[in-house]
C-alpha cells in the first residue's frame, strides 16, 4: 500500500506509566478480608484470575497525580516536553472530581495551558477508545502530537466485605504520546457498545445534594461479564484484523486489557497464537482498568521485549457493556 505525501497518520512516539509505591499481596488482602468474617486464599485468587499483587494509592495521591507522572514518562520516552503537545485524552472511571475533566488536572500539573484536554469514560475499555480518538484527530488535521493516558484509582471504589471484586482491581496509570507520521502507526480500529449490559458490571451512584446516592462501590455478575467478555473479544479482534488487511499471524504481541488470565488466554487461543506472544502483567497490578491497556504496553516495550517495527494488537472490554481494539505497527 503507497500513500501520498499529504497522508497523516499517527504513531506511538514513546510510552510511560505509574504505580502507586503501596504494593498490595493477595495474603494481605486475604487477612483484611478475614476482619470481616470472608475466607478465601492466594491460591484461590491466583487460580481464579492469575492475579498475586496490586497497588493501592495512597490518600494524598489522586488519578491526576499517577496520569501526570505516566505522562512524563512517555513525554521522556518520545524526547519531547509538554509545550509539545496539543491535545491531552484521558480514559478514566475514577477521575479526581466530578468536574473538571481530569485531564485538565493533568495538563495543569505538566504546566501547559491553551490546549484541547478532555476525559473519554468507557471503563475496561476506555483508553482503546482514547486512542482511536487520538489517532482521529491527528488524521483529520486537528492536532499534531497527543497525550493519551489511562488513569485509576479504583480502590476507592471497593467493597472489602465482597471477596468477588475486592481482590480483582488495583490503581495506576499508562500513557502514550501519539505523533503525526507519513506512515501509519496505528492501522486500524474497532469499538463496540451494548447498553443492554450495563447493570452486569456497574457502580450504580451518583451525586445528590452532596451525598453518593444508590451505591458507590463496584458491583458486578462475574459469570455474565466473563461470558460477554470471551464472546465479544473474539469478533472485534477479527474485524480489526480484517480492516487492516492483515491475519492473526501478523501479530507480533496481543496486549490485552489485563483482567483475567483466563479471558487472556481464551482470546489468544482462539486467535491461534501462542501464549508467548501474550503480554501478562495483570499478575503484578491486577485489574487497572482503562490504565491496564498502557500499563502492559510500557512495561514490554521497558523490558525490550516489543520493539520498532512490531505489530501489536491492543484489546479492552469492560463496563457498559463496552469493548474494542486497535491494531498497531509499532
Amino acid at each position: 500500500m503507497t500513500h501520498s505525501s499529504a497522508a497523516r497518520f499517527s504513531r506511538i512516539a514513546g510510552t510511560g506509566s505509574c504505580l502507586p509505591s503501596n504494593r498490595v499481596t493477595n495474603d494481605q488482602l486475604v487477612a483484611r478480608l478475614a476482619q470481616h468474617g470472608i475466607e478465601t486464599s492466594d491460591a484461590w485468587i491466583q487460580e481464579r484470575t492469575g492475579i498475586r499483587s496490586r497497588h493501592f494509592a495512597d490518600s494524598h495521591m489522586g488519578t491526576a497525580d499517577l496520569g501526570a507522572e505516566a505522562a512524563r514518562q512517555a513525554l521522556a520516552a518520545a524526547s519531547l516536553s509538554a509545550q509539545d503537545i496539543d491535545l491531552i485524552v484521558v480514559a478514566t472511571s475514577t477521575p479526581d472530581m466530578v468536574f473538571p475533566s481530569t485531564a485538565c488536572l493533568i495538563q495543569q500539573r505538566l504546566g501547559v495551558h491553551g490546549c484541547a484536554a478532555f476525559d473519554v469514560q468507557a471503563v475496561c475499555s476506555g483508553f482503546v477508545y482514547a486512542m482511536t480518538v487520538a489517532d482521529a484527530m491527528i488524521r483529520a488535521g486537528n492536532v499534531t502530537r497527543a497525550l493519551v493516558i489511562g488513569a485509576e484509582v479504583f480502590s476507592r471504589l471497593l467493597d472489602f466485605s465482597d471477596r468477588t471484586t475486592c481482590v480483582l482491581f488495583g490503581d495506576g496509570a499508562g500513557a502514550v504520546v501519539l505523533e503525526l507520521a507519513s506512515q501509519p502507526g496505528i492501522l486500524a480500529s474497532e469499538l463496540h457498545a451494548d447498553g443492554r449490559y450495563a447493570d452486569i458490571l456497574c457502580v450504580p451512584g451518583h451525586v445528590e445534594g452532596g451525598r453518593v446516592v444508590g451505591g458507590g462501590t463496584i458491583k458486578m455478575d462475574g459469570p455474565a461479564v466473563f461470558k460477554l467478555a470471551v464472546n465479544v473479544l473474539e469478533n472485534g479482534v477479527r474485524a480489526v484484523l480484517g480492516k487492516a488487511g492483515r491475519v492473526e499471524a501478523d501479530i507480533d504481541w496481543l496486549i490485552p486489557h489485563q483482567a483475567n488470565i483466563r479471558i487472556m488466554q481464551g482470546l489468544a487461543k482462539k486467535l491461534s497464537l501462542s501464549l508467548d506472544k501474550l503480554i501478562v502483567t495483570v499478575d503484578q497490578h491486577g485489574n487497572v482498568s482503562a490504565a491496564s491497556i498502557p500499563l502492559a504496553l510500557d512495561h514490554a516495550v521497558r523490558s525490550g521485549r516489543v520493539r520498532r517495527g512490531d505489530t501489536l494488537l491492543l484489546e479492552g472490554v469492560g463496563g457498559g457493556f463496552t469493548w474494542g481494539a486497535v491494531l498497531v505497527d509499532y
